[in-house]
């Protein structure tokens, strides 16, 4: 690993830079998960610009920043909804099939949670497509030039790029693990939808520590990535909270086409909602009493 900041960080930039273009391919063939790990691979460069911005030129890096924003939009319309189909698929086996007045099986059930999926599925579909054209498109194209440009002619601030690694990684995970517990201590005393868009803050925040800190991970060794996979926890807590939310707001926007037994998908996302919330407290502990602060 470099001993200086700038080229540590280009090192790391070029990890996910490669994961971004490998994803491309298999994007296209619509393979499994390939849509999830191209936009991962979109939001960690995003944060990772973001957390150590200090040490690149800030032009250059929100320029970027601005084309890495507009393909994670395309991926994620796209991931929502693959996630959603998934998600509702599984929920409506998990609920069962409720009888009617008369003791028979329901059909009413089966065919609302056809409709979700199959609209989910619609959704995906369209959004795929989009993707893949914009792959052949020219702003795609000029992306992954510049992308090749941040590894080969990387827009660094002289004065900070050529600091030691160890000391201007420390800082950008300790400003990181600031904002994040900013947040949490936002978090307390609210309720209700104020709650909730918080709590996305919060996991927000917490994937940003968690990318910083695994990008550190080569310079700062253990800690940084203990502190990876602390964040990781929390982002994937909440994440869980997140999907139940949202998957149980869609489910709201269908209920006028069905009669009340499709309550108990409303119930069944709820009590999701509620399960992920209880691991909460264990998973945001570290953010009140860690070290590195």
């Amino acid at each position: 690993m470099s001993a200086t900041a700038g080229p540590a960080l280009i090192d790391a930039v070029a990890a996910d830079v490669d994961r971004l273009c490998t994803a491309e391919p298999d994007v296209r063939q619509d393979l499994p998960d390939s849509v999830h790990k191209m936009r991962v691979a979109t939001r960690r460069l995003r944060s990772m610009l973001k957390s150590y911005r200090r040490v690149l030129r800030r032009r250059e890096a929100g320029e970027i920043t601005d084309e890495l924003r507009w393909l994670a939009g395309l991926l994620g319309v796209a991931r929502d909804a693959e996630v959603r189909a998934e998600r509702f698929a599984a929920l409506c086996g998990d609920t069962g099939v409720p009888l009617d007045d008369a003791g028979e099986k329901s059909t009413r059930h089966e065919d609302f949670g056809q409709r979700l999926v199959a609209d989910q599925l619609a959704i995906y579909a369209d959004a795929h497509r989009a993707v893949v054209d914009a792959f052949d498109g020219d702003r795609y194209t000029a992306l992954l030039g510049t992308l090749h440009g941040l590894i080969t002619d990387p827009p660094l601030k002289d004065s900070r790029a050529s600091e030691p690694a160890e000391p201007v990684f420390t800082k950008v995970l300790r400003r990181d693990l600031r904002e994040l517990r900013h947040l949490v201590h936002a978090e307390h005393g609210l309720a209700g939808t104020e709650r909730i868009e918080c709590l996305h803050d919060i996991r927000k925040a917490a994937k940003r520590l968690r990318y910083s800190a695994e990008a550190a991970t080569a310079v700062l060794g253990k800690p940084a990535e203990n502190l990876g996979k602390q964040a990781k926890h929390l982002q994937g807590v909440l994440g869980d909270h997140r999907d139940a939310v949202e998957a149980l707001h869609t489910i709201r926007t269908h209920v006028a086409d069905a009669d009340s037994s499709y309550q108990r998908l409303c119930d069944a996302e709820e009590a999701a909602a509620v399960r992920a919330l209880e691991q909460y407290p264990d998973a945001v502990d570290f953010v009140h009493h860690h070290p590195l602060d």
